[in-house]
């Protein structure tokens, strides 16, 4: 088969959205020249679209256009190294998802142990935030809800009310023993982000707030302005 019978025939197999590089044919394939303009012609014939510098991806048609492949697609070896994941999606992407915001961005930002500066990988700017917990695939959704919590200042399109809310919401569907690990998890993140998820499980009335009290300084104060009427134990957590 010739290489470029079998560059399309693998294409066509992956699916719609899939970001692929060189490497996804070097193993059938000697010649990386031979790959490179395979691809790049296939790009410039539009039946594959070029992301960043030796990235490309299957677009999905619609009726309005082709679309973007998904963020988690277009960082997923920033996610994952040799079957490890050691980072994951958080910042607006994330807080749209999860209805704390309308807003979308060109900004993908990821969590990870070791961070790297900010990049761009075509129109996209990566932009990484520090994880002090293990990054693991289960306690990943509890790491972005606490995420969240600590940049509910800044989540724009939204008021500080209606995102806390939106936390009291989310953290209702939690069973007992998630509620358990995100405590844990909350341990390494700001005194702030542990007083506003205390505040939250005590209104609540589950998991065991005291934990997180207890790591608190009993004189430090938070600044959360005028929850108190949504949020009536914020007062009990110091925050003003």
């Amino acid at each position: 088969m010739k290489t470029s019978d079998y560059i399309v025939n693998t294409i066509n197999r992956f699916p719609k959205g899939f970001v692929f590089t060189y490497e996804e044919f070097s193993k059938q394939v000697e010649s990386k020249e031979a790959i490179i303009k395979a691809l790049n012609r296939m790009a410039v014939s539009g039946k594959i679209e070029k992301l960043a510098k030796g990235k490309f991806y299957k677009p999905e048609e619609t009726v309005f256009g082709k679309l973007e492949p998904p963020k988690q697609q277009i960082v997923k070896d920033l996610l994952e190294e040799n079957g490890k994941i050691v980072g994951y999606l958080t910042g607006l992407s994330i807080y749209n998802e999860q209805g704390l915001t309308t807003q979308v961005s060109n900004t993908i930002q990821i969590g990870k142990n070791e961070i790297r500066p900010t990049f761009k990988r075509g129109r996209f700017t990566i932009s990484f935030i520090k994880q002090k917990n293990t990054i693991t695939k289960e306690n990943i959704p509890f790491l972005q809800i606490l995420d969240a919590i600590n940049q509910i200042k800044k989540i724009p399109d939204t008021s500080l009310d209606e995102s806390v809310l939106r936390i009291i919401e989310i953290i209702k569907t939690i069973n007992e023993a998630e509620i358990s690990t995100m405590q844990r998890l909350a341990l390494k993140y700001p005194p702030s982000t542990r007083a506003l998820l205390g505040a939250v499980l005590e209104f609540l009335k589950i998991g065991e707030p005291e934990i997180l009290k207890k790591s608190l300084n009993a004189i430090s104060t938070y600044s959360f302005p005028n929850i108190e009427t949504i949020l009536p134990t914020s007062k009990n957590w110091n925050i003003k």
